[in-house]
């Protein structure tokens, strides 16, 4: 398939998310650009993950609202996603989507398992955060394992925390199957996902929560933690 296809694909998927109100016009703007680095790096696996996230995670953050409202917790998600939002999910696989561009073929497929990784990591804390909050049951701080609120930063069930890793589970089996399957990448890439997802906890108890810095910045360290680990198991 050309990349006149990919341009088609991104082009209905930007209309697509800015007339469903889930995108501002500049947020759709940053994911078409995010998306084609994307699949300069990853393919059409790549963009099939981003999709998927896209599609689930949009339906988990609408799921159930009148909980989360309750919990203050869906503050970060209401109205349409905004540009700074996009890059903090999308912009460290679109890093190594334009960095593949000058290091390819040596290292392709690495910088494409660290791209699947990373947006593994992103699918996996969406989830986590969106359903954990509904069907958690106990709810404890990462860092001291006391038991605390629903809803507040770096706070996670085992509930969440499944979801999570089943999230990450998907992103890593969409990348497997594109490239034919193989379940040593599919077992990297969920432990990667899941290892940023934790991360994003551990930052967000640490330093969201104390205001130190916003959640973009976090849910894009989650995404490079992700990478990195991945880049460490390949």
């Amino acid at each position: 398939m050309s990349h006149y296809l990919i341009f088609i694909i991104l082009i209905a998927g930007m209309l697509g998310a800015v007339m469903a109100s889930k995108l501002t016009i500049p947020a759709a703007l940053t994911g078409g650009v995010t998306g084609f680095l994307v699949y300069i790096g990853a393919g059409y696996a790549g963009i099939s993950i981003m999709a998927a996230f896209f599609v689930i995670g949009s339906a988990a953050t609408s799921f159930k609202k009148d909980i989360k409202r309750k919990l203050n917790a869906d503050e970060k998600h209401e109205g349409r996603r905004t540009a700074a939002q996009v890059l903090a999910n999308s912009g460290v696989p679109a890093i190594f989507g334009l960095l593949s561009l000058f290091l390819y073929p040596k290292y392709e497929t690495l910088l494409s398992v660290m791209i699947a990784a990373s947006l593994a990591a992103a699918m996996g804390d969406t989830l986590s955060s969106e359903l954990g909050m509904v069907y958690g049951r106990r709810f404890f701080n990462i860092l001291t394992i006391k038991r605390d609120q629903p809803g507040l930063d770096g706070v996670i069930s085992l509930e969440g925390t499944l979801i999570g890793t089943a999230g990450s589970a998907i992103a890593a089996a969409i990348y497997a199957i594109g490239f034919g399957w193989h379940v040593g990448v599919f077992i990297l890439i969920t432990i990667a996902g899941t290892t940023g997802n934790l991360a994003d906890s551990v930052f967000g108890a640490a330093f969201e929560r104390k205001h130190y810095i916003g959640n973009n910045l976090i849910n894009f360290l989650n995404t490079l933690v992700a990478a990195l680990v991945a880049w460490g198991m390949y």
